[in-house]
């Protein structure tokens, strides 16, 4: 019993020597925290401002919405200040002076979040309205409110980048890279998107930090919006390192289109698993060369005219 004391002492202090070795992974005495699973229920209260009636536990009528949404407002704007607050600490943490009076900056930055609450509400409504649009699968646009995660996914960015634009520091990271486990999209917050954004399917979809996205642009899932290197690591930070998609854009699934300099024309069309490190010009269709099919077996197969359709030469 002594021995396993002794060993387990040991153990303690091995690691106790390595929190001092590598202190960059360490968190110790920090009393600015940031409560992820509190993130996490602010992004669910900001939808039941944005989307009434679809996400409550009750019905909500209208008799009692202004108390509802009253009722949310508070609870957001106590529950984001506080968070917000630790954010800021980590952005100036040392310094006295502004430590006084980051509170007042926290309820600036969530007073202004909160009144840009209708803004967002009328851009994700043409988002709505440009999914139900590109999607003949989509039953009405409740269905696609209530269960496409791409939907979420934007949705969930919209919020996180009003925060970013403020100057908020990782709560904005924290709301994407929960919807990027949640749906498998991974939009950064400081990505610039315009209105009527459509993500179809989704899975492994990714937008860096500083692609700018046109208006009416259309997704599919496993596209690639990035960087070329990056090798420069920091020294890039203030960079525009991911390229830019003009409006009424399609790029099909798979496609990856690299780099700060390169730019997608207005009304391209960028094929499916399309490797793109150069700007393609407006009205220009993008797509690589089929792969020769080789389909070996005892029965005879021809063609029919509609292209990827086969049938067996006896029938």
């Amino acid at each position: 019993m002594k021995e396993k004391k002794e060993e387990l002492s040991e153990m303690v202090k091995s690691i106790l020597e390595s929190y001092e070795q590598h202190d960059i992974i360490c968190n110790i005495d920090s009393t600015n925290r940031l409560n992820r699973k509190t993130i996490v229920e602010l992004i669910d209260a900001i939808r039941y401002v944005l989307f009434p009636g679809y996400f409550e536990m009750r019905n909500l009528k209208s008799c009692s919405v202004e108390y509802h949404v009253g009722e949310l407002l508070e609870e957001i704007q106590y529950r984001l200040k506080k968070e917000v607050v630790r954010a800021l600490q980590h952005r100036i943490s040392g310094d006295k002076i502004k430590l006084e009076t980051i509170e007042d900056e926290a309820e600036e930055i969530v007073g202004q979040f909160l009144k840009k609450i209708p803004q967002l509400r009328d851009i994700l409504a043409t988002d709505v309205q440009a999914a139900y649009d590109g999607d003949p699968a989509a039953y009405n646009t409740d269905e696609i409110i209530v269960s496409y995660p791409g939907f979420y996914a934007i949705t969930v960015y919209r919020i996180a980048h009003e925060l970013y634009l403020s100057g908020v520091p990782l709560i904005p990271r924290i709301m994407t890279e929960h919807a990027h486990n949640r749906t498998g999209i991974d939009i950064h917050p400081g990505a610039t998107i315009g209105k009527y954004f459509f993500i179809d399917h989704g899975t492994g979809v990714v937008i860096g930090e500083t692609t700018v996205i046109g208006d009416y642009v259309k997704i599919y899932q496993g596209v690639t919006l990035g960087a070329l290197s990056t090798r420069g690591g920091q020294k890039l930070r203030s960079k525009k390192r991911h390229p830019t998609i003009e409006d009424n854009v399609t790029v099909y699934s798979g496609a990856s289109i690299l780099g700060g300099e390169t730019r997608v024309g207005e009304g391209a069309v960028i094929g499916s698993n399309a490797f793109i490190t150069s700007s393609v010009p407006d009205q220009t269709r993008v797509s690589i060369k089929n792969p020769e099919l080789l389909f070996k077996g005892r029965v005879q197969m021809a063609e029919l005219g509609q292209e990827g359709f086969w049938k067996n030469e006896k029938e």
